[in-house]
């Protein structure tokens, strides 16, 4: 009985020895598998951080650029590749490596020492002329030790153009008041120093002071209208206009030019009507009938035509037979204060606003302007009007 007993007190034992090991086992298996799980979760919750900074990096309209301690590239987002135009993998590269820039490595070194540098402007000659402002700092721990550096990179191309333009404006219209007025100066103390006493010599004096107050009110008057077209004030007066007797008006205003030049003046146009405004579109033909006159060869001809397109709209030109544009400055001439040739604007006049002036008219009146040219065979100009 007792031995019975102790077979059945030990069966149990074994039993429950094996329940006990099984149960520790499926707890020893779910708790690994929680660690499994929480592992997995971490990791994608790292993966997903890493995404969502990644994202982040890449939506910034800055260039970003981390370098590790070892001044290797650790991160650099979408922008700071298209500033500089790199397609490839940049990880764990040098800054010299990356992009053969002595001038960068040399900020990164800069940053080192000082700590961190701000408005630093960078020249890219080999991506035309493109200028960045950088702002670099050192990352550091708590204990400040050095992690890496940071560098941001701001796209300045277009501010230093915006620059280049006012300074162009500067000079431009420095020079147009110069002249003028110092002529008015001149001729009005000459005046004043006996000259008027002389009828013939004050008429003279008195005629060259009113052509150079009519250069200046002419500049004025440009700049006024450049200002109030780009600013959205200039509202337009749409009407039936009549092209042809437009063009005729343009020709009689400027005949005693054109005859200076000995330039015959032929308007080809057929009867057209546009829905413009009659006063804007004498200013537009004004400004491209002068430009053709004052560019063009002497004894040469200067031709408006045009015709009705298919989709109603009409396409007016103002061809002349100089020496033409040069390929590269055909889509910069309509730029405000644009000159092909400089110092023969200046000897012509003029402030460099006139085809700038056309081009916002024309689009104001939701058509379009360009030209086509070939050196030493003349330039058209072309633009679009809607039919009336």
């Amino acid at each position: 009985m007792w031995f019975a007993f102790i077979l059945i007190l030990l069966a149990a034992l074994v039993g429950l020895h094996f329940w006990w090991r099984a149960k520790f086992r499926a707890q020893q298996e779910q708790r690994m598998a929680e660690i499994e799980a929480s592992r997995q979760r971490q990791q994608q919750t790292s993966v997903d951080a890493q995404a969502q900074q990644k994202i982040l990096f890449d939506s910034m309209l800055e260039g970003l650029l981390l370098l590790d301690r070892s001044k290797k590239i650790h991160l650099a987002n979408r922008a700071f590749k298209n500033l500089f135009g790199i397609k490839t993998e940049l990880r764990g590269k040098t800054i010299m490596e990356a992009l053969r820039l002595h001038e960068l490595a040399e900020l990164v070194g800069r940053v080192e020492t000082e700590g961190q540098v701000f408005d630093y402007e960078l020249k890219l000659p080999e991506l035309s002329g493109r200028w960045l402002r950088v702002n670099a700092a050192v990352i550091s721990n708590s204990a400040g030790e050095r992690e890496g550096t940071i560098l941001v990179f701001h796209d300045l191309t277009r501010l230093k153009q915006l620059e280049r333009t006012r300074e162009d404006f500067v000079a431009n219209v420095s020079h147009e008041l110069r002249t003028p007025l110092s002529l008015i100066k001149g001729y009005v103390e000459t005046l004043l120093d006996g000259a008027r006493n002389d009828p013939e010599v004050a008429e003279r004096f008195l005629k060259i002071i009113e052509r150079n107050a009519g250069r200046l009110d002419l500049l004025i008057q440009d700049l006024l209208t450049i200002s109030a077209l780009e600013s959205g004030r200039m509202q337009l007066n749409l009407q039936p206009a009549e092209l042809k007797p437009l063009v005729e008006k343009v020709f009689a205003d400027l005949h005693s030019k054109a005859e200076n030049k000995n330039v015959r003046l032929v308007n080809d146009l057929p009867e057209l009507t546009a829905s413009a405004d009659a006063s804007r579109l004498d200013q537009v033909l004004a400004n491209l009938v002068d430009n053709a006159i004052k560019y063009g060869r002497a004894q040469g001809v200067v031709r408006v035509g045009g015709k009705k397109l298919d989709d109603g709209k009409l396409e007016i030109f103002v061809q002349d037979d100089g020496p033409g544009i040069p390929p590269e400055s055909l889509d910069r001439v309509f730029e405000r204060f644009y000159r092909v040739d400089k110092a023969r604007s200046r000897d012509q006049g003029g402030t460099g606003l006139g085809l700038s002036i056309v081009k916002h008219i024309i689009h104001s009146h939701g058509g379009e302007v360009w030209a086509k040219s070939e050196l030493g065979k003349g330039a058209t100009f072309f633009f679009t009007l809607p039919g009336a």
